[in-house]
């Protein structure tokens, strides 16, 4: 098959391009890309805010993070951990929206679970090793499948494979016992069409938290044919993943009340112990050992792409993603009537309460098409394109073990859940004149979603249709200066509209959420010449009925949300890159940016008299929104034609987060502190005539040692007059180090 050539573009501009004569605009993306992916990706012309990451810049850190903290030095990004470490559980936050509002894609094939609309990474470690490359767009960007985006689209594509037969191994080890080996092994083209790829992983690590532990296996295996005339390519994509990990979704927690001055709250996290985990803490004080979350996810994919002529392409995809799996835990003085249950009856007593060991199960099948077809003449390119995606789960629930009272794998709940998911888009970008585009994207998305009850509320129902219309336009101009110099402008408006997860639907009190509509304006002006880079993009993302997060979460880490009539995220995104000498580059990004709220009502528990108290806040910032991102990355190359074929760089990594409010009431002692890192990377790349790669990494990350948190969640509450606050924090390890060895044949 014929691949499509895609520059990427817009404003990556922290990626180390050190490597090369010329500095490359930072947005480049210089391989072929499948056509798989270019129905939901963005080229050079358009007029969006883009990074786009290589799988040569992934690879200088990937050492068995999961894939959120290979993306941190990205304009606008945040990046969350529960084991302090990015191994186990692992999060993403762009322009301050969470992943669920983040839409992911590989290969096109959409990722986030439909219900949660989550992007749970864990569930597929070590899928950098299988990356060839990350378009990121930020804002709504151009349509794609699954659910809304609402801050950002990630599309992943891993369907490239090798033209020539090859293996390689790469072990990597560190601070924490944490363990990565990676084996990888293609045949090359065959003279059959044929050809085939396989990667194994494994990666373990005790983590930075208390018994947060991550046991994690994946394996990703392509196979492959192209016809003789390169008109017609079968892929078949295989990504399966199997995660063990000790639970450590509750943070360590601090409390401190209104008749008090309480301290810094980094020194109550010293108090309490920064490691400390009490979750399956038993009643004589030790743990129970199998307080563990366990997911298996498959995902087969199968792509047929064809090339009609020069000017039609097309692209039909199936597939289907299996998941299956359940987190166990111990818990201490369940009442029976929560299990549904009649209270224990012994002699004269009535026993309300017991311990017990209990396994919440999801069990789903995710399964559907996606297809597109692109007309691209002259000054024209069409794309049609959609999907077709169906959801089927079960939900339900074992009591492995009780104290007393309870039978044996007793089930008490067993509860179904539905979603179809259609969509059909056009995109079109035409040239008006020389240097000049105009970009339209049309979107219909129709989504039916029904919840058989809930496990707090099982006989609760709800059955919701929504249909939504997504339309998105924009202009671009690109200016060419001279043969070693341009410039573009741009603009773009889109609409977009979300409907609510299932945890909203739960948290409702009369269990009609609304669905969220974004109206996003877009504008930057984009200079590159050989030796730097500079850009800069406005943008103005108003809300209507935003879900906004409380500062509540239930017993699984799961954020209540509440819709807020009008909000908005407005910023700036500077991004930047210079070559100043031959053997020094500095790549640079800022976000700066008001995230508001113009009314809201707080709610805070009063155990004295019952219901909540009220407190309204207007024009006040919304949580975990930093107003300040930044992020640079300083290579040297000490050696710079003094090793011949051997290479040596230094990377200095800064990263900046400004402080983040746990709730929406701007209480800066319901906040987290703001933040500054350092990591240092050293990379030695050697030529062997027997080998085709040999690579060593050593990462040093938090070399100054700081102290810090980029997660948490906090709630108050009225008791014997006293209103007590407890904020709950996920503090990250201090200076740790991995290194990395990487052999290919």
């Amino acid at each position: 098959m014929k691949r499509i050539f895609l520059l990427g573009c817009a404003l990556q501009a922290i990626i180390a391009t050190s490597a090369q004569k010329e500095l490359i605009a930072p947005d480049s993306i210089y391989e072929l890309t499948p056509v798989e992916v270019k129905a939901t990706r963005v080229n050079e012309k358009s007029p969006y805010s883009v990074s786009n990451i290589t799988a040569t810049d992934i690879k200088k850190q990937n050492l068995g993070q999961n894939l959120p903290g290979l993306l941190q030095q990205t304009p606008s990004v945040v990046v969350n951990s529960d084991d302090g470490t990015g191994v186990g559980y692992a999060s993403i936050r762009i322009r301050g929206t969470d992943a669920t509002r983040i839409n992911l894609t590989i290969n096109g094939i959409p990722i986030n679970d439909p219900e949660s609309q989550g992007i749970f990474f864990v569930n597929f470690s070590d899928l950098a090793s299988s990356v060839n490359s990350v378009q990121i767009q930020r804002g709504v960007g151009a349509s794609t499948n699954g659910v809304g985006a609402f801050g950002a689209s990630i599309n992943i594509s891993n369907l490239n494979q090798s033209k020539e037969a090859a293996a390689s191994i790469q072990s990597a080890y560190g601070s924490f016992n944490t363990l990565k080996n990676t084996f990888r092994a293609a045949t090359g083209m065959l003279k059959s069409g044929f050809q085939f790829d396989l990667r194994l992983s494994k990666i373990n690590s005790d983590g930075y938290i208390d018994r947060a532990f991550s046991d994690l296996k994946s394996l990703h295996f392509i196979s492959g044919w192209t016809s003789g005339n390169e008109m017609t390519n079968i892929k078949f994509n295989l990504i399966t993943g199997k995660e063990r990990t000790g639970q450590a979704w509750n943070g360590v927690g601090i409390s401190f009340n209104d008749k008090e001055k309480p301290l810094p709250y980094q020194q109550l996290l010293d108090k309490a112990g920064r490691t400390t985990n009490v979750l399956g803490q038993m009643p004589d004080g030790t743990f129970y050992k199998n307080q563990t979350d366990n997911y298996q996810q498959d995902y087969y994919q199968l792509f047929v792409n064809h090339k009609f002529n020069n000017n039609w392409t097309a692209n039909l995809g199936t597939f289907l993603t299996r998941g299956k799996g359940y987190y166990e835990e111990y818990r201490p003085g369940e009442k029976f009537k929560s299990y549904g249950l009649s209270d224990l009856k012994i002699k004269d007593s009535l026993i309300k309460k017991t311990n017990l060991v209990r396994q919440i199960w999801l069990d789903n099948y995710y399964y559907g098409s996606v297809f597109s077809a692109n007309y691209n003449k002259k000054n024209t390119d069409f794309i049609f394109g959609g999907a077709i995606l169906k959801y089927d789960a079960k939900h339900y629930g074992f009591i492995k073990w009780a104290e007393m009272g309870v039978p044996v794998d007793y089930r008490w709940y067993n509860l179904p859940a539905h979603k179809t998911d259609i969509n059909f888009f056009g995109k079109i970008q035409q040239q008006l004149a020389d240097g000049f585009f105009a970009f339209g994207d049309m979107q219909i998305r129709d989504v039916v979603y029904k919840i058989s009850g809930f496990r707090k509320n099982p006989t609760v129902q709800s059955d919701n249709h929504y249909t939504f219309f997504n339309p998105k336009l924009g202009l671009s101009y690109i200016l060419k200066h001279d043969y070693n110099a341009s410039s573009k402008l741009f603009a773009s408006y889109a609409i977009a509209n979300k409907e609510p997860n299932r945890e909203d639907f739960e948290a409702s009190p009369d269990n009609t959420p609304r669905h969220e509509t974004l109206y996003d304006v877009e504008a930057g002006y984009l200079y590159n010449a050989i030796n730097y880079f500079l850009g800069i993009t406005g943008y103005y993302m108003k809300y209507n009925n935003q879900l906004i997060l409380s500062g509540k979460i239930n017993d699984v880490g799961a954020y209540v949300r509440t819709n807020v009539k009008d909000s908005y995220r407005a910023g700036i995104e500077l991004t930047g890159s210079a070559r100043f000498t031959d053997w020094i580059t500095l790549d640079a990004n800022a976000t700066f940016s008001k995230n508001k709220i113009r009314n809201i009502t707080q709610f805070s528990d009063d155990y004295d008299y019952g219901g909540q108290i009220e407190q309204t806040f207007s024009n006040t910032d919304i949580s975990l929104s930093p107003g300040a991102i930044m992020g640079a990355t300083a290579t040297f190359e000490p050696f710079f034609n003094k090793l011949k074929t051997n290479r040596f760089y230094i990377d200095i990594m800064e990263k900046y987060v400004s402080r983040q409010y746990l709730d929406n009431g701007m209480d800066k002692l319901k906040s987290i502190n703001p933040y500054s890192l350092t990591d240092l990377r050293l990379r030695f790349e050697a030529s062997h005539k027997n080998l085709k790669e040999l690579g060593i990494v050593l990462l040093v990350n938090n070399i100054f040692n700081k102290k810090y948190e980029n997660n948490g969640y906090t709630f108050s509450y009225k008791y014997h007059g006293t209103l007590t606050t407890e904020n709950y924090y996920f503090p990250q390890a201090g200076i740790n180090w991995n290194l990395g060895i990487t052999i290919g044949f």
